[in-house]
């Protein structure tokens, strides 16, 4: 039996930059119903909203994408947040999962959890050879651990529970606050606003000799509705685009795409973070068929534009 088609879905996060995509794909595919449980009704910090939410919603699959997320800059700021909201917002669903009986979970990990120093391309099997990069080990060990319960599970009570892995995702749609953004719509963000401001120079921070890899949203879509339908193994997966890229050479891209000609100036004492990313995307291919087919220049181009248009729907509401 396909495990979506007339079957009832529920996705955390399906309000979200990601959680949006997915609830597109899935559509596709013809479920039964496909609920999108909100905070202000269902707070998955809490037991007892969990527990509501899955007699409301009596699913048969659960996408859990909801996280506690952000940049550097909101990991430095956020470490005891960021490690106990997402630990206890998975922890209690999947115990609330397998006490339900529920048939399938699929809990969306990051590529936050491997090691700083993990040879490159990251390998799942290199997932416990090291401490995570310390900007954001508390949120990387969070979903890290999440994937431990997972196996537990899976080995104890027989839930199929299954574990992915993504890279740094961008696209439509994505977070734009300079508080807590990632690294592209912070760029795209800076980068527009010095353009129309006619700013001489803009700052991004570290070295740029970062080197990090994208996945565009709706081809992360993609891969998590595949891994549902198909993926019914203990073994966490990554999703990438298997291509890196070093930050400067991204600002520059940014920059040329967005037009503007003005200095780009790097700020040292701000952190660089994990000196590289680059994921092994084999086992994605191998187990469910995913490859990535979005271009980072295409992706990004579709991104710039996106926040242009959406720039000029905020000032039209505001006149």
């Amino acid at each position: 039996m396909d495990a979506i088609e007339g079957r009832r879905v529920v996705v955390t996060g399906g309000a979200g930059f990601l959680g949006r995509a997915v609830c597109g794909v899935l559509a596709r595919h013809e479920p039964a119903e496909i609920f999108v449980p909100r905070s202000a009704q269902y707070d998955l910090r809490e037991r007892a909203d969990i527990e509501r939410l899955l007699a409301r919603a009596r699913p048969h699959l659960i996408l859990h994408l909801a996280a506690v997320v952000g940049g550097i800059g909101a990991n430095r700021e956020n470490p005891g947040r960021y490690f106990y909201d997402n630990a206890i917002m998975g922890m209690q669903l999947l115990e609330a999962a397998r006490r339900a009986g529920i048939e399938k979970i699929v809990n969306v990990g990051t590529i936050c959890s491997y090691p700083k120093h993990t040879p490159v391309p990251f390998r799942e099997e290199h997932l416990w050879e090291g401490y995570p990069e310390e900007t954001n080990a508390p949120y990387g060990l969070a979903k890290k651990m999440l994937l431990v319960q997972a196996q537990a599970y899976r080995q104890q009570y027989g839930l199929n529970a299954i574990t992915l892995l993504p890279v740094n995702l961008y696209g439509p749609g994505d977070n734009f606050d300079p508080e807590t953004s990632h690294v592209i719509p912070a760029l795209i963000r800076k980068t527009v606003e010095a353009r129309d401001a006619g700013r001489p120079f803009i700052e991004a921070w570290g070295s740029g000799e970062a080197s990090r890899e994208f996945l565009f949203v709706r081809d992360a879509a993609e891969a998590i509705v595949l891994a549902a339908r198909f993926y019914d193994r203990p073994e966490p997966v990554n999703l990438g685009s298997g291509r890196e890229i070093k930050i400067r050479p991204l600002t520059e891209l940014i920059a040329e795409l967005c037009d503007y000609h003005g200095e780009i100036r790097w700020d040292r004492t701000k952190p660089d973070g994990q000196p590289r990313r680059c994921l092994d995307t084999s086992r994605a291919l191998e187990q469910f068929g995913f490859r990535a087919t979005t271009d980072l220049r295409t992706g990004l181009a579709e991104t710039i534009q996106w926040y242009a248009e959406e720039q000029t729907r905020r000032l039209c509401r505001a006149a």
